[in-house]
């Protein structure tokens, strides 16, 4: 999925998760305010947590992370999960420039 799209679905007020699977400290530097941390390697843990229902969007720094993290869910059947290409770094350079970046 592609940052353009995920910005006009939260504007639309779609039914969309936001996981973010980068560590605390990244999150914690910068995030989206609809994004939910849950780190990659926390991400078996915590899957029943997540909804099997509307878009599952998953982003990282720059979509590596992510990927992985689709991968995995998809294997046990979260077909709803897509990644955000690019990741936060993309959002930042494209949709909401006064993030930080880094």
């Amino acid at each position: 999925m592609d940052v353009a799209t995920l910005s006009a679905w939260l504007a639309a007020g779609e039914p969309v998760t936001v996981i973010d699977v980068r560590e605390q400290w990244e999150w914690s530097h910068v995030h989206l305010p609809s994004s939910r941390l849950i780190p990659l390697g926390s991400l078996p843990t915590q899957v029943e947590t997540l909804p099997r229902v509307g878009a599952l969007v998953i982003l990282c720094h720059h979509g590596g992370r992510s990927l992985q993290a689709v991968r995995f869910l998809r294997e046990i059947g979260y077909d709803n999960a897509v990644n955000l290409a690019g990741g936060i770094d993309r959002w930042a350079s494209e949709v909401d420039p006064s993030l930080s970046r880094y």
